[in-house]
C-alpha cells in the first residue's frame, strides 16, 4: 500500500461519522484560510510572506504523496491564499482560525465522540486538507479497515 493510501486510511478511521466530516469542512478551511491570512502579513522577500513559503512547502509535501492530489490540494490552499489577501487582515485570520478549531471540537465532540487523529499523530494535521479534497473529489480510493492490512 502506498504511503498516501495509508495516510488516508489512517485518517478516514478516525472521522467515520458524516457530521464529523463535515464540520471538518467548515473547520480545515477556516483553520488553512486563518493561517494563511495571519502569515500573509510576514513579508520574507520583497514580493513574498510567510504564507507563500508554507504553501509551497506543503505543495511539495502533498505531491510527494501522489501528484494528482498533492496538485488538487495545492490549488485548493491557493485559493483559499488569494481569499486571505482580499480579507487583508490577521485579525479575521485569527477569527477564522479560532472558529475551525471549534468546528474541530465540535465534530469529534458531538458526531465522532473520539479525540482528534493528531493528539496521537500530527501528520494528521496535513493530512486533513488532503482528505476534504479527496473527499470532494474522489481522486484516489480510500481503502476500508480490512484493505490496509
Amino acid at each position: 500500500m502506498r504511503r498516501v493510501d495509508a495516510l488516508l486510511a489512517d485518517y478516514a478511521l478516525e472521522h467515520r461519522t458524516r457530521g464529523n466530516v463535515l464540520c471538518h469542512a467548515a473547520g480545515i478551511t477556516l483553520i488553512v484560510f486563518g493561517v494563511l491570512a495571519m502569515l500573509g502579513r510576514v513579508p520574507i522577500a520583497p514580493h513574498a510572506t510567510a504564507a507563500e513559503l508554507l504553501i509551497a512547502a506543503a505543495g511539495v509535501y502533498y505531491v510527494s504523496l501522489d501528484l494528482p492530489l498533492g496538485l488538487a490540494v495545492t490549488l485548493a490552499v491557493l485559493l483559499l491564499d488569494l481569499a486571505a489577501r482580499r480579507a487583508g487582515d490577521w485579525k479575521i485570520g485569527a477569527a477564522a482560525f479560532a472558529a475551525g478549531w471549534i468546528f474541530q471540537g465540535i465534530g469529534h465532540g458531538v458526531y465522532e465522540k473520539r479525540s482528534p487523529a493528531f493528539l496521537r499523530n500530527l501528520v494528521h494535521l496535513l493530512i486533513g486538507p488532503a482528505f476534504l479534497v479527496n473527499e470532494a473529489f474522489h481522486i484516489r480510493p480510500v481503502p476500508g479497515p480490512t484493505d490496509a492490512a
